[in-house]
């Protein structure tokens, strides 16, 4: 990706923003430093306790978050109900649930609402601090605290070989590889998924794990599709439709 650095606007504890750059390796830079916005291409900065992922575009605007709100038409109850395109191929007698490409976590804490134990992978360090931080933010939310939940699981790092790993085969893992795009999306969604490809490239080895997936789960594999792709395993046990989308899911035998 594009260079990167934390950037501290004056407000909030400056050790923190130091100990951010130190972990990720990238320079500290502050507002009063001339020309800081000509030396990178993006910025990591805490707003309104929010950890936050900015480009040149963004920096006067509020920056990309993980977002730990339901989406539009998601309902707020928990568990919500699993009769979304999403929760009829994850499945009703699922229990644990591994999301191998977590990304944006959008779909890991719909999972999460649901009501299913969830681990999340994910091997952008980038990507890690801005989960990190929103399963944090999702920890004090009152509902959340007063229904004692578990909060998802996250793990740093590869997922192939850490599927290989596992202490645990869970009941489902779920894959949701990038795939070229082929219709214009909202503008966020695709500055969104423009920075994710950014900080992840391809994804070359999907064809690998899913591979690692299907020998990692216990019960079944979904993957998550654009309409237009191949499944990538093969022809799916079941296949669940969304909008523009769909739910591939591979039982094991």
């Amino acid at each position: 990706m594009g260079k990167l650095a934390v950037l501290y606007e004056g407000q909030g504890n400056a050790d923190d923003f130091k100990r951010l750059a130190e972990r990720l390796g990238v320079p500290l830079r502050v507002t009063s430093e001339p020309n800081f916005d000509q030396l990178e291409s993006f910025y990591l900065t805490w707003r309104d306790g929010v950890l936050k992922l900015l480009d040149c575009e963004l920096l006067k605007k509020g920056g990309l978050a993980v977002d730990i709100e339901p989406r539009p038409g998601e309902q707020r109850s928990w568990p919500a109900p699993k009769n979304t395109p999403l929760g009829q191929a994850l499945g009703r007698k699922t229990q644990t649930v591994v999301d191998a490409t977590t990304g944006w976590g959008q779909d890991s804490l719909h999972i999460f609402r649901m009501g299913y134990s969830l681990r999340c992978i994910e091997r952008s360090p980038v990507m890690v601090e801005l989960l990190q931080d929103a399963f944090r933010r999702l920890g004090e939310l009152e509902w959340v605290k007063n229904l004692s939940l578990e909060l998802p699981e996250l793990i740093a790092g590869n997922a192939i070989e850490i599927l290989a790993g596992l202490d645990e085969h869970p009941d489902c893992i779920y894959i949701d590889p990038m795939f070229p795009p082929k219709r214009k999306k909202s503008a966020l969604a695709k500055k969104s998924m423009t920075i994710l490809q950014e900080l992840l490239g391809d994804d070359p080895d999907k064809d690998e794990l899913f591979s690692a997936a299907m020998q990692s789960a216990a019960k079944k594999v979904v993957v998550k599709s654009p309409d237009y792709a191949e499944p990538l395993g093969g022809k799916p046990s079941q296949s669940f439709q969304g909008k523009l989308l769909r739910y591939d899911v591979y039982v094991k035998n």
